[in-house]
């Protein structure tokens, strides 16, 4: 096989990609990864893992203002080192950039830094700082993943409207900022820039925050994010900015009130699209639909032989774990093996603090699909292991079917509610009941406990 043939040529480095990269390398493919920046695409290095270090040290720094006497440690003066948070930030992506490197290099996987397009089925034209190259293969894998969406009337300049990229790189913290969208992302951001003393006002358009998550936990997560410093406008939409002499005058469109607000920064947080174009899918036929999404059959398979895409170029959630999951298992396909993902046990976690946590149906989603309910809810301000870490905030709700007592859905918001929502993955993985989950013995004294008592709390 020469230097330019493959078995595999994967688009894309991302959580998606360069997992299926090297889960088909081991599979002892030849396999070649192009991407046009950075390994570990948007999610390691502008996303994801950025943003969690952030939310880390900014709610130390948050903890440490409110101070520790009542844990009797003394401290003087609380100061910010900013540049010191973001050169730490930094430092995790540097390292886990190269633990992909290291990884490609043991397994085999040709890395090309560059641009992919697809010329036809089993030809990709690597376009790089040396000219093109057109690389062959059997396969081909798109995982170019996504960009923050932008809207018409707030186009992005990198300065005063920005987007989730340029809001992990401020060099100064904001005296106001405005967050245009009341997901994830908006409140993960949100949060760091509060904790680190702006004033954060948040404004979304449905009349909940985390409109796709279970309404009553988003509204309890709505209640401590106040308590925190934030401030939200629900049902409501920013209309159009002015920036002058640093400040940005926005325009915001509450039911039929019109408001003005100033501010230092805005940032737009309204969602993703996905990267699609210039990848060559109008010329090779491959079907997309209105959103620019890659359609594709329950293999992972889009409509031209030998053509795949994962991630957040197909349709469902723009989870990087779901694309990891994804590539492993297109992966395994194209090596003959037998592989399948769960999209109903797919978690989804916002960062904020405390966590919310979800996995399977919300309420709302249980009850519209025609199930009778039977809902389990504990706090943890009665969990003694909550109480010894001062994180009592917020609850376990279980959802069950009241007849069969199939486990529905689970929903944590609550301290590291991140790791703790995986027994509600693993159980609905395995089709378990709400007795399963509560006859399982948990350790005490363990934040786990809470979750065996909401399940036990459906039986009531």
């Amino acid at each position: 096989m020469s230097d330019t043939a493959f078995d595999l040529i994967v688009i894309g480095a991302g959580p998606g990609g360069y997992v299926a990269a090297s889960k088909a390398a081991q599979f002892g493919m030849k396999v070649a990864c192009i991407d046009k920046s950075y390994l570990g695409g948007t999610c390691l290095n502008v996303g994801c893992i950025p943003s969690k270090a952030l939310l880390e040290s900014s709610d130390l720094f948050y903890r440490a203002k409110k101070g520790l006497g009542h844990h009797g440690i003394g401290q003087g003066e609380v100061g910010l080192d900013l540049q010191a948070m973001m050169a730490r930030k930094e430092k995790i992506v540097q390292t886990m950039t190269k633990g992909i490197e290291g990884l490609f290099k043991s397994r085999g996987v040709t890395h090309f830094v560059g641009t992919g397009q697809v010329r036809a089925p089993g030809s990709v034209a690597v376009q790089g700082s040396d000219g093109e190259q057109v690389l062959s293969a059997k396969h081909i894998l798109l995982a170019t993943g996504s960009t923050p969406v932008e809207l018409s009337n707030l186009p992005f300049d990198g300065k005063h409207i920005i987007s989730s990229t340029e809001a992990l790189t401020l060099e100064k913290v904001p005296e106001r900022l405005v967050v245009i969208g009341g997901g994830a992302i908006g409140l993960e951001l949100g949060s760091v820039w509060a904790r680190l003393g702006a004033q954060v006002f948040v404004v979304e358009a449905m009349d909940q925050i985390l409109p796709e998550m279970d309404q009553e936990m988003a509204q309890q997560l709505e209640r401590l994010l106040k308590r925190q410093g934030l401030k939200f406008l629900l049902g409501a939409k920013a209309q159009a900015a002015a920036t002058e002499e640093g400040q940005v005058t926005l325009t915001i469109a509450a039911g039929d009130q019109e408001l003005v607000e100033t501010c230092d920064l805005v940032l737009v947080a309204v969602g993703r699209k996905p990267c699609s174009t210039g990848l060559g899918l109008e010329d090779v036929g491959i079907a997309t639909n209105e959103r620019g999404q890659v359609l594709v059959d329950a293999q992972g398979g889009t409509n031209v032989e030998g053509i795949w895409a994962i991630g957040d170029l197909v349709p469902g959630p723009m989870l990087a774990h779901k694309a990891e999951a994804e590539g492993i298992a297109v992966a395994e396909r194209m090596a003959g093996r037998a592989g399948q993902v769960n999209y109903e046990a797919i978690p989804s976690v916002v960062y904020t603090h405390p966590e919310l946590a979800s996995v399977g149906a919300s309420e709302e989603e249980a009850t519209a699909a025609g199930h009778e309910v039977a809902v389990g809810k504990h706090q943890f301000r009665s969990n003694a292991r909550a109480h010894c870490m001062d994180d009592i905030d917020g609850l376990v709700k279980v959802i069950a079917d009241a007849h069969t007592d199939q486990l529905l859905g689970m929903h944590i918001l609550g301290p590291q509610a991140s790791h703790l929502i995986a027994e509600g993955v693993l159980a609905l993985e395995f089709g378990a009941s709400a007795e399963d989950v509560a006859r399982t013995v948990h350790a005490h004294p363990a934040l786990s406990e809470v979750v065996g008592e909401a399940a036990r709390d459906t039986a009531s």
